[in-house]
């Protein structure tokens, strides 16, 4: 793994996204940080940058991007939550931040609901996404229109969807496909690594893979 990279982080203060921090610090790289509250992140790490803004600011992504290779989101709604409609301002906001500073690789997590052309979803699945629909229709709409944003960009993106997280630091194996969930949990340290992972790995350039914790 190549640590001469800087990459742009985005909600790495969530729940998912300290692990993510946490896994970029103790594997050597240097980041940039956003973050809309300063106290959400204490960290004496030389090596990350704290950009104060929101995702749904453009001045505030451009800032984040200047000087990255790379850029990783965990972003979710947060607490308290932001707009439902977040997940597609802010890939909106990143994709164009990515073309002003020419940064090729994004690579970002969604839920289990986005549905592509590839998917053999299965029953379990199709339950999950019509539950998603049915309860929190605008952000989970906005999540499928963030997919269809990637598609139509020129950037090397990665959508990586995900069924349940769980906060722990084990680090288990874990299945991957392009067709249906594998599994009903992913532990966030997995998902730190494989997110890590995908910034030299080229296999899931523009897909959108299902990861989760092996049976």
């Amino acid at each position: 793994m190549k640590q001469d990279i800087k990459i742009a982080v985005i909600g790495g203060t969530g729940k998912s996204g300290k692990y993510l921090v946490r896994a970029l610090i103790n594997q050597g790289f240097t980041f940039k940080l956003l973050v809309r509250n300063p106290k959400n992140f204490q960290s004496d790490y030389p090596n990350v940058e704290v950009i104060i803004g929101d995702a749904s600011d453009y001045s505030s992504i451009a800032k984040l991007v200047k000087g990255c290779h790379a850029v990783i989101s965990t972003l979710g709604l947060g607490i308290p939550p932001s707009e439902p409609t977040l997940f597609s301002k802010a890939t909106t906001n990143i994709l164009q931040a990515m073309q002003q500073w020419n940064v090729q690789r994004y690579i970002v997590t969604t839920g289990l609901n986005v549905n592509t052309p590839q998917d053999q979803k299965g029953p379990k699945v199709i339950f999950a996404t019509n539950w998603m629909y049915e309860n929190f229709p605008i952000s989970t709409a906005n999540q499928q229109l963030e997919h269809d944003i990637l598609t139509q960009s020129t950037a090397d993106w990665t959508l990586v969807r995900l069924p349940l997280i769980e906060l722990v630091d084990e680090k288990c194996p874990i299945a991957i496909s392009l067709e249906d969930c594998p599994g009903d949990k992913i532990n966030a340290a997995s998902l730190a690594c494989f997110l890590i992972e995908q910034l030299n790995d080229q296999e899931f350039v523009k897909k959108a893979p299902f990861i989760a914790n092996l049976p």
